[in-house]
Order: C-alpha cells, then sequence, then structure tokens
C-alpha cells in the first residue's frame, strides 16, 4: 500500500473512491436532496456548530474569496503567518477591499496582544485569520484570538481558514464565537479535491445582506437560499457528495475526539523523531499543527532524493513551500494516515539517514 505523507492531497480510503461510481442522479431529485440534507446534519457535528454547512463545489481557496466578497464591503484586516494566510490577503486585494496586514515571520503565530493593537488603530469590518499554516505546520491560537476580537472591535467578523486542520483539530465554532469557518475536502476529510465546506454565524449572513457586489457563484446568501430546499443554485459535484456521504460515517464511526487524539498523536511521534535527530520543528512548541510537521532541514537532506528513496518503499512527503523550499521539509499526518503508518515512514528516513 502507498503512503502520500503531503498535505493535500492525501490518501483516500477505497470504499470512498468506490462510492464516486454510483450512478448519477438529476440534482434537483428527492434521492440526491436526502444525501445533500444528511451531509449537512454530519458536518455540523465535524464543525461543533447548530449552523448549516455549506457545500461548495470549489477548493478551499473559493470559500477564502466568498468571505471577504460576503463580509465585507471595504475593510479587512488579514494576519499573516505563511503562505495561505498570505493568499488570503492577496484575495481580499484582489476583490478590491481595503486591506491592511498583520505581518509576522514565517513559522511563528499571530498573538492575541498584536491583534489587540492592530484593532485599536482601525475599524475593521472583518479579520481573516488561518488556523493551520500548512506551509509552517503553525497553528495560530483562533479561540484567543477571537475573544480578543469580541472584546477590543465586538463588530468585526472573524474569518477563519481551518482547510488543513479541520476534522484532524478541534475547532469549536459555536464556543469560539466564530463568524466564518471553512475548509476543504482533499486534507484531513481524506477526500479527492473538488468541495469546499463553511460555516457562517446569523450575524454575518445578516451583514452580508448589506455587502454589494457579493458576486453570484460565492454569494452565501444564493447559496443558502437553495440550501434550504436541500439543493444547490449551481450543478453540485454529485460524485464528490456520494464520496462525503460515505467518508463522514466513516469519520463519526470511529469518533471525532478519538480522530482528534490520532492525528495528535501522529504529531508527537514525528515531531519527537524530528528533534532526536537534530532537526527542529519550524513552529515553536505549543504551537505545533497535529496534522502537518514543517521541520528545519537543518542536516542538509537533498529532499528530491529523500524522496526519490521513499518512493522504493511507496512513500513520499513533501517540500518546504515557497521560500522555504530545501531549507524545510513537510510531514503530514492527516487524514487515512495512522501511527503505524508514520511509523514506518520514520523507519525508512532512518535508514536514509544512514546513507548520507
Amino acid at each position: 500500500m502507498s503512503r502520500m505523507f503531503v498535505p493535500g492531497p492525501v490518501d483516500v480510503a477505497d470504499e470512498v473512491l468506490a462510492a464516486q461510481t454510483k450512478p448519477m442522479v438529476p440534482h434537483r431529485n428527492k434521492d440526491f436532496e436526502a444525501i445533500f440534507r444528511s451531509c449537512d446534519e454530519r458536518l455540523r457535528q465535524v464543525f461543533f456548530t447548530e449552523r448549516p454547512v455549506i457545500i461548495s463545489t470549489s477548493s478551499g481557496s473559493g470559500l477564502q474569496e466568498a468571505g471577504v466578497r460576503n463580509f465585507a464591503n471595504e475593510t479587512v484586516l488579514s494576519c499573516v503567518n505563511g503562505a495561505f494566510a498570505k493568499r488570503w490577503y492577496d484575495v481580499a486585494v484582489s476583490n478590491g477591499k481595503l486591506t491592511d496586514k498583520l505581518d509576522v515571520p514565517w513559522g511563528e503565530t499571530i498573538h492575541p496582544d498584536q491583534l489587540a493593537a492592530a484593532l485599536k488603530q482601525k475599524k475593521y469590518e472583518v479579520v481573516t485569520i488561518v488556523h493551520n499554516e500548512t506551509s509552517t505546520g503553525a497553528v495560530n491560537p483562533v479561540k484567543e484570538l477571537a475573544q480578543v476580537v469580541h472584546q477590543v472591535s465586538p463588530d468585526t467578523l472573524i474569518l477563519v481558514d481551518a482547510v488543513s486542520s479541520l476534522a484532524g483539530d478541534k475547532i469549536e465554532f459555536d464556543a469560539w464565537g466564530l463568524d466564518f469557518l471553512l475548509t476543504s475536502s482533499q486534507k484531513c476529510f481524506a477526500l479527492p479535491p473538488g468541495l469546499a465546506f463553511g460555516a457562517a454565524s446569523e450575524r454575518a449572513m445578516k451583514k452580508a445582506e448589506t455587502v454589494k457586489f457579493r458576486g453570484w457563484y460565492f454569494d452565501l446568501l444564493l447559496l443558502e437560499k437553495h440550501r434550504v430546499k436541500d439543493s444547490t443554485p449551481m450543478t453540485p459535484g454529485m460524485s464528490l457528495i456520494w464520496a462525503l456521504d460515505v467518508q463522514l460515517d466513516r469519520m463519526l464511526a470511529e469518533g471525532l475526539e478519538n480522530r482528534f487524539a490520532r492525528h495528535a498523536a501522529m504529531a508527537k511521534t514525528t515531531q519527537d523523531w524530528c528533534i532526536a535527530h537534530g532537526m527542529q520543528p519550524l513552529a515553536a512548541e505549543g504551537f505545533r499543527s497535529h496534522t502537518v510537521s514543517t521541520v528545519q532541514n537543518s542536516r542538509g537532506m537533498d529532499i528530491t532524493a529523500l524522496n526519490a528513496f521513499l518512493k522504493t518503499k511507496s512513500m513520499r512527503i513533501a517540500n518546504g513551500y515557497g521560500d522555504l523550499k530545501d531549507k524545510t521539509f513537510r510531514i503530514a499526518h492527516m487524514g487515512e494516515i495512522t501511527l503505524a503508518d508514520v511509523e514506518k515512514l520514520l523507519a525508512a528516513m532512518d535508514e536514509y539517514l544512514k546513507t548520507m
């Protein structure tokens, strides 16, 4: 069995892949609508929310765009500590929003005091935060950051990207007081690429009613108008929804708390191994991802050569992202990966290191 220790797309279980071969039906059809409604109900458990969950035929980046288009007429503050946080800033700018950056070095996290200071300087309609920065393996303290927003600027909406963490780490939409939380299918959900999921608070949806030029495809009010009829305004990715239906059952059968514990154990094992071999995770202790470990390549490994070696054992990891290429490497431990898989990978890496 091959295993990809890369942060998406990840391995997909055979039965989930097979679900995509189910015959097509009209999407304005009671059989489809029943599954669509059931997926929404089970997704709410994963999001820890009573709010409906949007099922979008797009990538997570699509819902990044939906967030800034639906909830901000003008002003956005983007918390930037890595490549995908920077992408959300770029998305906001490209949509004509007056966007400022709260910028910290890659690998660091946004501190609540930094966010409080920025919010005291200027009024923002929304703040964007990436929970789990896939490029650096750093986890922003979203719960604490949300508390700061509620205290300092209570009218500011809190938008969170959890593309590489939701379903692998516990994020409580309702309890934390978030306004928009998004993720995508090809990471911790262990589905093929092509779907994104998002929950919006009631106050965020009311704000959307006042925002002009929300667009059409990602107009959340339009999506909600059809969602209450268990449908979508456009043709959905039906075969992907068949797969989602099966995978949600598998995830809930494992148990969400068990799933979170599995991801945490894989992260600890990976990060402990790296430290023992003289290679520190890029993120500080206490802020390290449970789903992807970004590690400083202090031993100067040739990541291309390492992957060529791992390929002979039907495995692969990921190089660093962007400016961190070759300076770091990334080991993703998410989705269908198990602790036993991680141990096999680390044994193979031990074998490779002996050749250096």
